[in-house]
């Protein structure tokens, strides 16, 4: 398993809006937290954030990885997430942890972020 390509990849997905493969990157049991939001548990709630998120916030997400770790299932990334809104680009400081199973798929992700600066976006 390839976890750096993996989330790489998985990145790429929010970057083309592609809601299917972002979904398909979850096990069925995932955990999505945004920290300073609730929880989304499972992929049928992680579904229903995307489809508020990316058909209502923003329909892509850019993901520029700044630096990425991997120790064995376990990434950590610090990124500038660009939310490219109708009103224009919108960048966010984040760090974000994932935690792959032995198949490579996401079963935890968690990104800390400022919900301040998300806001006022």
């Amino acid at each position: 398993m390839d976890a750096d390509r993996i989330i790489r990849d998985f990145a790429d997905a929010w970057d083309r809006g592609d809601k299917a493969a972002i979904l398909a990157a979850f096990t069925d049991d995932a955990v999505y937290h945004n920290i300073p939001m609730s929880p989304c548990n499972g992929k049928a709630e992680i579904e229903m954030f995307l489809d508020s998120f990316l058909g209502v916030a923003a329909p892509s997400v850019h993901f520029n990885i700044q630096h990425q770790l991997i120790d064995g299932n376990i990434v950590m990334n610090e990124r500038i997430d660009t939310l490219r809104l109708e009103s224009g680009d919108v960048p966010l400081p984040v760090c974000g942890v994932f935690r792959l199973t032995d198949d490579g798929k996401i079963a935890e992700w968690r990104d800390y972020f400022d919900m301040g600066q998300f806001a006022g976006a």
